[in-house]
């Protein structure tokens, strides 16, 4: 498939952020990109706004605070997702399509269940969380992720493993946890399994906690995929970093043209459709 037939669609709902630079991003990478309503993808509007999940070839759900936030970061989302489109995902997913979560993102997959996915595609109950940050408060602070995957992820394979990158993280609730009394268990399935993708790290590449890793999570754990490499969140915003002139340090070393470290993400994804399907 060439780039240029590639077709994304941007998920959101009251109260989501960034889909309008998210289909902007894609464009610029050559896709065919377009934000969705959650509504479209079901039944009660006009015929020519209705959409399906076959309609697209990688489907995005943004960050920002869906519906606020309330109960938990992403529940609300996720259960509407659930309840409209729950046996439609499963069959995206296990075609092989990838899904992007950012940040708010991140959190309703996880609260879908389609993360970390270790015992089903889509697990009727949620396996891990994103608890509030150690901080008790919103952080928002440029963050350094080293890439772990060894090449089951669909959205690092233009990103060299060790490689760390700068993105920015701007989340309330980033503290990836496990069950208390399964958490070793857990960390060595992802790690056994190929799923983990990023952790955060300090300016010389070590791992570090806090401000380096703002949240406080698990094995400082900033990104994860399912068993298969074509689920992925992440907790920092590859968006926000997908041009040069977005990095925090582009007037300290003088370059500003270019695509920035979070566009890798977005290109290793359409490279993982073009060559796949």
């Amino acid at each position: 498939m060439k780039v240029s037939d590639i077709r994304v669609g941007v998920l959101f709902i009251e109260g989501t952020n960034c889909e309008e630079e998210s289909v902007a991003y894609f464009r610029v990478l050559g896709a065919r990109a377009e934000k969705v309503h959650l509504k479209q993808l079901g039944r009660d509007v006009p015929g020519g706004l209705r959409r399906s999940l076959d309609d697209y070839d990688i489907l995005m759900i943004p960050g920002g605070f869906a519906a606020g936030d309330y109960i938990r970061a992403g529940a609300i989302f996720a259960a509407r997702m659930r309840h409209a489109l729950a046996k439609d995902i499963r069959e995206f997913v296990r075609s092989g399509r990838p899904i992007f979560g950012v940040c708010n993102g991140f959190q309703v997959l996880v609260e879908a269940g389609l993360l970390p996915g270790l015992s089903a595609p889509m697990t009727a109950t949620p396996e891990a969380v994103l608890a509030m940050n150690d901080s008790s408060h919103y952080e928002c602070r440029p963050s350094f992720l080293k890439q772990e995957n060894r090449g089951r992820c669909a959205f690092v394979s233009r990103i060299p493993r060790g490689k760390v990158l700068t993105m920015i993280s701007a989340h309330a609730e980033g503290k990836l946890l496990f069950p208390r009394d399964e958490e070793k268990k857990v960390l060595k399935e992802l790690i056994d399994n190929d799923q983990i993708v990023f952790r955060f790290v300090d300016d010389r590449g070590r791992y570090a906690g806090y401000p380096w890793c703002p949240s406080g999570a698990t094995y400082n754990l900033a990104a994860i995929c399912n068993r298969d490499g074509n689920v992925f969140g992440i907790q920092p915003h590859p968006e926000r970093c997908f041009f040069r002139y977005l990095h925090p340090d582009w007037t300290r070393d003088g370059v500003a043209e270019g695509l920035g470290d979070g566009a890798l993400v977005f290109s290793s994804a359409l490279d993982y459709v073009a060559r796949r399907f």
